[in-house]
């Protein structure tokens, strides 16, 4: 792994939201390098700052302060129009929720970022098909989100997330709604996958966090401590 080059560079993030009439600090000066390759967990009490963390890093959401350099590239010189096609090419999301399309089988879910990308629909198709082999869903590819089980849900969304061959993985507690059991294994398809490419993981499990690359801990939107 090469620290050298940091893929992710955060410095003075600040993020404040109204609340009516009060002001509330999701992050207080958040200063933060995460190297490419290798899992990052961030984990923490609820509403500490993790989820607004991975949003700036992601381009979903802009910092109050402070500069965001994700792949080279500053976030902040970005106007809205050339985000949409940085988070397309860069960034795979996971999140708690799958959010998957229920109408579409799941081999047509992971195809869908490919054809926004412009990818022809042959290659579309063998390209999704070889990640959900890789996520261990080659046979479940032509099934509707409904007809799979939750950790299987999790796994299409994980094969999504990889479509366009993105350098950056975020998920946002992508265990939340899964059995123990089931959460392991989806962390450790995760853990596989962090070793070519950059993946954040926020998690309030901290027996599957202590098992990643770095962890990261966070309390009223600062970083506690970061340890390997």
């Amino acid at each position: 792994m090469n620290s050298a080059v940091p893929l992710i560079t955060l410095k003075g993030i600040s993020k404040v939201y109204m609340r009516g009439k009060s002001r509330v600090a999701a992050l207080d000066g958040v200063d933060l390098e995460v190297p490419e390759r290798g899992m990052t967990a961030i984990v923490g009490p609820s509403g500490s700052g993790k989820s607004s963390l991975l949003h700036v890093m992601g381009a979903m959401d802009r910092p109050t302060s402070g500069t965001v350099r994700v792949a080279g590239q500053d976030l902040n010189s970005l106007q809205e129009h050339a985000l949409t096609p940085f988070r397309r090419d860069t960034i795979g999301f996971v999140f708690q929720s799958f959010n998957l399309v229920p109408n579409l089988s799941a081999v047509e879910n992971v195809m869908l970022p490919l054809e926004f990308a412009g990818i022809r629909a042959e290659e579309r198709r063998e390209r999704a098909q070889h990640l959900l082999s890789r996520v261990g869903l080659a046979e479940r590819a032509t099934h509707r989100p409904g007809e799979l089980s939750g950790g299987e849900q999790q796994r299409v969304a994980i094969a999504r997330a990889l479509a366009n061959n993105p350098r950056l993985i975020l998920a946002d507690e992508p265990t939340g709604n899964l059995d123990s059991k089931t959460g392991q294994t989806i962390f450790e398809i995760l853990k596989d996958i962090a070793k070519d490419r950059t993946v954040i993981v926020v998690t309030h499990a901290e027996a599957l966090a202590a098992t990643a690359d770095r962890v990261m801990k966070m309390r009223d939107g600062r970083i506690e401590n970061s340890a390997r």
